[in-house]
């Protein structure tokens, strides 16, 4: 059976890839699409809760509209889901991305004139030029310090997890306003241009085999359980959005190791390192 959150029909409407693969009433190309308020809740259900997250300029492909949903597919992971309509608009080409944990979209080039919004981390935008100290984009103007061109990505997925320190945990969530494990390590991982699925069990999946029990850790390994995912920092440390102190945090690797493995819930996989 294929996986819901990758396969981009809505149980009514197809994208034309699946032609063939599942009985649709339609198919369609899509429409393409972008988010335009700093965050998307994405949901499976068109009347559930979120189960995952999209931010500020994410693209998409509009598969359905119904009523003030919207079902899509996300570009960057393929997941798919419903959005509320409102949140999409036109295309728009991104050049840079907010690399800071957050930062203020203002309303005229001067920080002392007033806030549009907040942008998380992951948000993308396209600058069109600099005043000052201000880069100005179609939406408002922003820090330049607190953006990085998407052509030159970072450099160290840990280095990006770690400016995340203390967001508030939330579940499905992708960004500074709030973020679970997976959100962490994909956003980490996006912003140094690297592939990376949305949640934990496809993130499992996607990065190759376990060390062999027993192998020291290094700095940017994965250590998964099930539902659950933390990055090392060292061979002693690791970074994780945990539930059980709701924010992200630092910690020692053996003691977390100790402590999710007395819960009974959450079986410990291993290992991987990421190429």
């Amino acid at each position: 059976m294929s996986d819901a959150r990758l396969t981009p029909f809505s149980g009514k409407i197809a994208r034309e890839s699946l032609r063939g693969q599942v009985a649709a009433e339609v198919f369609v190309p899509g429409e393409a699409a972008r988010v335009i308020t700093p965050v998307a809740d994405l949901a499976l259900d068109p009347a559930g809760g979120r189960d995952r997250q999209l931010i500020l300029g994410a693209e998409v492909v509009v598969i359905e509209r119904r009523a003030a949903r919207a079902f899509v597919q996300a570009d960057l992971d393929g997941y798919c889901g419903w959005v509320d309509a409102e949140t999409l608009g036109a295309p728009q080409t991104a050049t840079h991305v907010v690399a800071s944990r957050g930062t203020h979209l203002y309303r005229a080039a001067s920080i002392k004139r007033g806030e549009i919004c907040a942008l998380s981390m992951g948000s993308r935008l396209a600058v069109l030029g600099f005043e000052g100290e201000l880069a100005r984009t179609p939406e408002g103007f922003v820090p330049a310090t607190h953006l990085r061109a998407l052509d030159d990505p970072e450099p160290d997925p840990v280095s990006v997890a770690e400016r995340l320190v203390g967001t508030p945990y939330l579940w499905g969530a992708n960004g500074a306003f709030g973020i679970d494990c997976s959100g962490l390590v994909q956003l980490a991982f996006t912003l140094c241009g690297r592939a990376c699925p949305g949640d934990s069990d496809l993130q499992r999946a996607a990065f190759g085999d376990f060390l062999p029990e027993g192998s020291p850790f290094a700095r940017g390994d994965l250590l998964f359980w099930q539902g659950h995912i933390a990055m090392a920092l060292s061979g002693e440390a690791m970074i994780h959005a945990t539930g059980h102190t709701m924010r992200v945090l630092i910690e020692p690797i053996a003691p977390a190791l100790a402590r999710i493995e007395a819960t009974g819930t959450a079986p410990y996989f291993g290992a991987k390192r990421p190429d």
